[in-house]
């Protein structure tokens, strides 16, 4: 992968990244605990869908590119407006193609992917334990499916989400100086 340019600020000023994988992977849990590690804003990805994606998704209709347009542009927005503030940002967002990262990458091109994943039935069991999710365990082949790993030429790092969630933090902030 890509190694960052910005690893002059210990404290995250100024780092944006994006934490990436399948629903259930645990992209809000490793966000918030990277933000609150780099002391800058999280964003809850899932807050940015709108109403008939929500609707899609409880009645286990997969999102099309169409559907996720919207959304993406949102969350590439909030990425934009932080690098034009020039504050850091940890935005939870599958991601799951090329395109949908080369679409939040246009509004940061230093922007940073961390893709957690693991086995699909760790990752079932705990979608079966998620209270108050709108996302169906249905959904998650079709995720698999769409899923497009970040290629040697994004920015980012691949975690095994099978390791606790702090060293899986810690091996995003250890991979900023590699």
């Amino acid at each position: 992968m890509a190694s960052p340019s910005d690893v002059t600020n210990p404290s995250g000023e100024g780092r944006r990244w994006v934490i990436m994988g399948v629903c259930g992977c645990g992209k809000s849990t490793i966000a918030a605990a990277l933000a609150a590690a780099f002391d800058v804003a999280f964003l809850e990805g899932d807050a940015y869908h709108p109403a008939p994606n929500v609707v899609k998704m409880s009645a286990g209709i997969p999102l099309t590119d169409d559907d996720r347009a919207g959304w993406l542009q949102a969350l590439a927005n909030e990425i934009g407006a932080a690098r034009e503030r020039g504050t850091g940002v940890v935005v939870s967002c599958s991601a799951l193609k090329r395109r949908y990262r080369d679409m939040l990458r246009q509004a940061d091109p230093n922007l940073r992917f961390a893709h957690l994943q693991g086995p699909r039935g760790m990752i079932a069991a705990r979608m079966q334990t998620r209270i108050g999710h709108y996302m169906p365990i249905t959904l998650l082949d079709s995720q698999l499916r769409d899923l497009e790993p970040l290629q040697p030429d994004e920015a980012g790092i691949t975690l095994d989400i099978t390791q606790p969630p702090e060293d899986l933090v810690a091996s995003i902030i250890a991979s900023i100086n590699q």
